[in-house]
């Protein structure tokens, strides 16, 4: 991928939400390591992308799996030494197991525009003393749905479903599946959350 690169998602509105290409076709940032650095083994990673997060764990030795709904991105994946598979999180998981981390990262507590039934569909995936690792908006931002499609390099995607959740809402969102937010924090100018079920130890 070049650094002219222009990938995007907008809304219906107009809205440019914050998916930076860097974050997406780049490397993995400083703020990105610190927070798979929490990650614990085997990792699923959803709505992987091009498979930055995957990679990385790989080659830290962290066993992990993608999941994208994107046969391209799922190509890219693949060609970094990424472990992934072509699907949706709603669908089978290939090698089902109890996941110990479930990464939600750039913003994919949005997928499907329903972050309650998506964290509901992570707590079943989940180890019963696993986490979620999310990426949440900042204070301040409006939790909302969106219709939005990708953007890249001036070709326009269909509408998907999708949805934004600030950091200050977090805990609604999480508690019908069970799951409570045991830390929030900021990082690099971003936000994220540890989720984990409310009667781990």
């Amino acid at each position: 991928m070049t650094a002219t690169m222009s990938v995007g998602l907008r809304t219906r509105a107009g809205t440019l939400l914050d998916t930076a290409a860097e974050r997406w076709v780049g490397d993995v940032l400083d703020e990105d390591a610190r927070v798979l650095a929490l990650a614990v083994g085997p990792v699923l990673d959803v709505g992987c992308g091009p498979g930055r997060h995957v990679a990385w764990l790989t080659a830290a030795g962290i066993p992990a799996l993608g999941i994208d709904v994107s046969a391209g991105a799922v190509a890219q994946a693949r060609a970094r030494g990424a472990r992934a598979h072509r699907q949706c999180v709603f669908e089978p998981i290939p090698a089902d197991l109890a996941w110990r981390t479930i990464l939600l990262l750039d913003g994919n507590l949005g997928i499907g525009g329903d972050p309650v039934t998506l964290l509901d569909r992570c707590a079943a995936l989940l180890h019963p003393h696993g986490c979620v690792l999310a990426e949440v908006a900042p204070p301040g931002a409006r939790s909302a749905l969106h219709e939005a499609r990708l953007e890249l390099n001036g070709h326009l995607g269909p509408w998907f479903a999708w949805a934004t959740v600030s950091v200050d809402d977090i805990t609604g969102f999480s508690r019908p599946s069970g799951l409570a937010p045991t830390a929030v924090w900021e990082d690099g100018g971003r936000w994220f959350a540890r989720l984990q079920r409310d009667n781990a130890t």
